[in-house]
């Protein structure tokens, strides 16, 4: 067996950066920006501190783009570099960490690699990725000494120069030479695009162009009185330097969350329900708000409208690992600076500041959660049926949630009535006990389609919840396991006396056995029997003759898997079938026992499929015959 080493040159870099640095090339102008940032904060830092004395000026920084020269360039007015500290900042750490890099980046993924680029001071290089040259000018802010302007180029390989320049000004200017492949990031609307998405809330004001505005012009008015106005041309800042979640919640009005929702989200029209405010130092640092919207039916298209930054830098608009599951609902802000710029979705994971952080904001929500209810439990029920997806799905999914929520989540009956879990177990627990002491809650999920089965159970004194939310399947799921000695029951899965089964329900028959198998055989001729197995049962005269029903356990599996993440996934898929329950104690049943074959067949036809059209199961042909049937039937009237 041979061994080796394999050799590694500085050169292997560059192409890494031009392709690989980051996922989306789109992250240079983050980078660049972000560092002219850090440089004008760290000037402002100083003069706080005393060390610099003079005027600190306009600290707005430009980003300029130039199609015809095919540049862009963004220029600060910060601390600035001396030709030492270039030499060691964009020099020395990058070139003398790249061989490392480029062997450590040969053993990771790409996701592993974004994680570790931030250890190289690589941020700079990120311009390669865009750029076929690099021009680097800068002077710095120190008196005495090498005060002198600083000029750094580089084509993209290993070489570069260093001369002196003849910039007056503070600070530093970075010009791309944007390349072929890159072009489009010359567009105004691209760069903009890329400022408000990375660059919105940056804590120094940007300047990319200028924007025509009216403005007042003293002293002047029309014939009609009104002041005059003119067009003037200001430069365009696009950042909000003040970002709200920076400011202390005590200070700010209802109104202005309001508002800042609206700067967040100017295309989402509804108002948010609520608002939580972030506000941790210790023991890791967090602000943001937390905001939760209306959601709409598909809440997959929800996701995804929380934004993660990091001391106001954009980083992600992804956040899962870094708050719980069920909340990547919420919309908002998170920032944090103990959450690193480059980041790979299995270093959040395993980062124990990452998984402090989304504790901290599940408990945060619950505080909130059960705040609103104990203070305003009319205002909370109003709002139920938009937040109740946010409670079961972190109830679902959360066991520590779960406990915190069985305080406030609440059940809304067919009356629209509300009730606390405890509540409602009291409010059934004298008239929904099965013969086994067995608490029995029975739900609809649809008042419309089940209203008969409903008013069967009401017409026993039963009470019925609506549960008729996208979540609701898997909910009663979470619930049933949750609560002992409980079940839950569609209305329409079963007769109601077999829903909830009590020793004295048992009626007798008024049919003799000659003619309930006379009906049997008569009634399978009649029906498909892959679709529906025929049952006989004795129930009341006043419900209904034909009842059709489907299997609780195996129509709550299909709604779940419709839904996603149900325990038997294809069940959707699956064919419907159903018991169709002949009631031997109806009249109308009676009488068709007794009926000649002729008067059985129809009348059964109507009893079918009007038992078929209740379950919206009568289509097509079958029920275009159904209604002229019936329209003939009306016309011999």
């Amino acid at each position: 067996m041979q061994k080796g080493t394999i050799e590694v040159k500085t050169e292997n870099i560059f192409p890494i950066i031009k392709k690989f640095l980051y996922s989306d090339h789109e992250i240079f102008l983050r980078e660049l920006v972000s560092n002219a940032v850090d440089a004008t904060q760290k000037l402002r830092t100083l003069a706080a501190n005393g060390q610099f004395k003079d005027e600190l000026g306009d600290l707005t920084i430009q980003i300029e783009a130039d199609k015809k020269k095919k540049t862009i360039t963004i220029r600060d007015n910060g601390i600035g570099m001396t030709q030492e500290e270039v030499e060691k900042y964009i020099n020395q750490i990058a070139f003398s960490s790249a061989e490392e890099f480029v062997k450590k980046f040969k053993t990771k993924s790409q996701a592993e690699a974004n994680a570790i680029i931030g250890h190289f001071g690589l941020g700079f290089y990120s311009a390669f990725m865009v750029a076929e040259k690099v021009e680097l000018n800068t002077k710095t802010y120190k008196k005495g000494g090498s005060t002198k302007a600083v000029k750094w180029e580089c084509d993209g390989s290993p070489e570069y120069s260093i001369s002196e320049s003849d910039k007056k000004d503070r600070g530093t200017e970075v010009v791309l030479h944007i390349d072929k492949e890159n072009a489009d990031f010359l567009e105004d609307y691209k760069i903009r695009e890329l400022l408000n998405k990375y660059c919105k809330f940056l804590p120094v004001p940007i300047q990319f162009g200028t924007k025509k505005e009216e403005e007042t012009i003293e002293g002047e008015t029309d014939k009609d009185g009104n002041p005059k106005t003119k067009t003037v041309e200001k430069p365009w800042i696009i950042n909000n330097t003040n970002p709200l979640w920076k400011k202390t919640p005590a200070d700010l009005k209802d109104e202005e969350y309001k508002d800042f929702y609206r700067e967040l989200y100017p295309y989402n029209f509804d108002e948010p329900l609520f608002h939580i405010h972030l506000n941790v130092d210790y023991p890791f640092n967090l602000t943001g708000i937390l905001y939760f919207p209306k959601v709409k039916n598909n809440y997959e298209f929800q996701r995804n409208k929380i934004q993660l930054y990091c001391n106001q830098v954009f980083v992600t608009d992804s956040v899962e690992g870094i708050v719980p599951d069920f909340l990547t609902l919420l919309h908002g802000v998170i920032d944090s600076p103990d959450i690193p710029l480059n980041v790979s979705r299995s270093f959040l994971q395993s980062d124990q500041n990452v998984k402090k952080i989304s504790g901290h904001i599940s408990k945060k929500v619950a505080d909130k959660l059960e705040d609103l209810f104990k203070k305003d439990r009319e205002n909370f029920e109003k709002k139920w049926d938009d937040i109740k997806i946010f409670i079961q799905y972190g109830m679902i999914s959360d066991a520590k949630f779960f406990e915190r929520a069985e305080k406030f989540v609440l059940l809304k009956n067919t009356d629209g009535k509300y009730f606390t879990l405890d509540e409602y177990q009291k409010h059934i627990e004298t008239s929904q006990k099965d013969k086994d002491n067995k608490l029995v809650f029975l739900y609809a999920t649809n008042r419309d389609e089940q209203f008969s089965y409903i008013e069967s159970a009401r017409s026993r004194g039963y009470d019925v919840l609506m549960m008729d939310g996208v979540l609701d399947s898997h909910f009663i799921n979470s619930l049933e396991q949750k609560l002992k000695d409980s079940s839950f029951a569609r209305v329409d899965s079963n007769t109601i006396d077999k829903l909830i089964t009590k020793d004295d329900n048992q009626l007798p028959t008024k049919l003799d056995e000659q003619q309930k198998e006379t009906l049997k055989s008569f009634v399978e001729s009649q029906v498909d029997n892959k679709q529906f197995e025929v049952v006989f049962e004795n129930q009341s005269e006043t419900d209904m003759p034909v009842l059709i029903i489907q299997n609780e356990f195996m129509r709550r599996m299909k709604d779940m898997s419709a839904v996603g993440g149900g325990p038997m996934m294809g069940l959707g898929d699956l064919p419907d079938s159903y018991s169709l329950v002949i009631n031997t104690n109806h009249p109308v049943i009676s009488g068709l026992a007794q009926s000649s074959d002729e008067n059985r067949t129809q009348i059964f036809r109507q009893l079918f499929d009007l038992a078929r059209l209740s379950k919206n199961l009568l289509k097509g042909k079958e029920l275009n015959e159904f209604i002229n049937r019936n329209m003939h039937n009306v016309s011999n009237q």
